[in-house]
């Protein structure tokens, strides 16, 4: 789906559309109506906090803004730029429609997260290009929402297409188009490529995915190690045999929120108390409408110098509730030297199943704890 939240608020804000436009804002962040009825929005330049972007789009992107950009940073590029909260309820509504509008073209579907899938056209008839747009149209149809779309032989080929013509674009892919529109993208195009590997590429002269292509195998195996210096040279020649997952079980649900500002553990009780418990509520509410339960509670910290820390707490009968989560995450924070202050909080639960309705709940111990009493 193309810039996926940021189309679905401009849906419901089109005096917007053309107008760079950042999601990552807070209730506060939220458009006042006026008495003529039209709408004032918050504007980035008066964003203080230490969010991160979650989309923007296009016309913001142009001038540097882009997702897990800090806000402050995204202030400074696009100062003007409007500002809307965040509305996950709504992106997963729209999420299941363009979903569901695919699934009557074929059942072979990878779920990849909200916005982005797999799917598996080998039994479905058609000519490549007709079908890419008759998907299209089913999904502008069901949303009202433009996505772009790549056919190609693998999942890494369909991967990279997708982003070529964005937005609204249809892609064709063969391995005979390999030379000419793979091998002149940046290493980094490729999604298995981080930053750290791109650095690293760029420091033995290799920038491209052609220059991956046409290195000495000895020389990657001497950078990256054996295992990884294949993984590039297979990419480089578009190989990837992986296939389309229809379905899989989740390994973890998780939660974690990030401060405005450095909390102290003493003086915030108050505000880190009930963030910890919001996010025992949350993660427990994904479990129970997914149907899961786990063995295995986690906390995670992070502190103001960054460095993280988390602990696990393991069960011989899975959780589910609220209740158990939180005092399982009070036995983990027990075990926490918080020395510093906190930046960052989470709850994981893992080791996940199927919920059983007879499912008894683990009681751990509460004992009063140094922001937890």
């Amino acid at each position: 789906m193309d810039a996926f939240y940021a189309s679905v608020e401009l849906l419901r804000y089109p005096e917007l559309r053309g107008q760079p436009v950042v999601i990552g804002g807070g209730r506060d962040a939220a458009p006042q109506m006026l008495p003529d009825g039209t709408r004032r929005f918050a504007k980035l330049r008066d964003y203080v906090g230490r969010g991160v972007v979650t989309t923007s789009t296009y016309e913001a992107r142009a001038l540097g803004v882009f997702s897990a950009m800090g806000m402050m940073k995204a202030a400074k590029l696009a100062p003007d730029a409007i500002l809307l909260p965040t509305d996950f309820d709504s992106y997963r509504r729209y999420s299941r429609l363009f979903k569901d509008a695919v699934g009557t073209f074929t059942d072979q579907i990878e779920d990849r997260g909200i916005d982005e899938i797999f799917i598996d056209l080998t039994d479905v008839e058609g000519e490549s290009h007709e079908l890419g747009m008759r998907i299209k149209a089913a999904v502008r149809q069901a949303t009202n929402l433009t996505c772009s779309i790549a056919i190609a032989p693998n999942k890494l080929l369909a991967k990279i297409g997708s982003e070529l013509d964005k937005p609204d674009g249809l892609t064709l892919l063969t391995m005979a188009d390999l030379e000419a529109r793979i091998w002149p993208l940046a290493a980094k195009k490729v999604n298995g490529i981080g930053p750290r590997a791109n650095d690293r590429l760029a420091s033995i002269g290799i920038v491209t995915v052609g220059e991956i292509a046409a290195a000495d195998p000895a020389r990657l195996q001497e950078q990256f190690g054996r295992t990884y210096a294949e993984w590039l040279a297979r990419i480089a020649r578009g190989i990837d045999d992986r296939v389309v997952v229809v379905s899989s079980e989740p390994k973890s649900m998780s939660r974690e929120t990030t401060f405005e500002r450095d909390m102290h553990v003493a003086r915030d009780r108050a505000i880190l108390t009930p963030a910890l418990t919001g996010l025992c509520e949350r993660v427990a509410g994904d479990l129970q409408r997914k149907g899961y339960a786990g063995r295995t509670v986690g906390l995670k910290i992070k502190f103001a110098d960054f460095k993280i820390v988390t602990r696990d707490l393991s069960f011989a009968d899975p959780v589910a509730d609220t209740a158990a989560i939180r005092r399982a995450v009070g036995e983990c924070l027990k075990r926490v030297t918080l020395d510093r202050r906190i930046r960052l909080i989470g709850v994981r639960v893992g080791s996940l199943g199927p919920a059983a309705d007879d499912t008894p709940p683990v009681r751990p111990v509460q004992r009063e704890l140094p922001f937890d009493s």
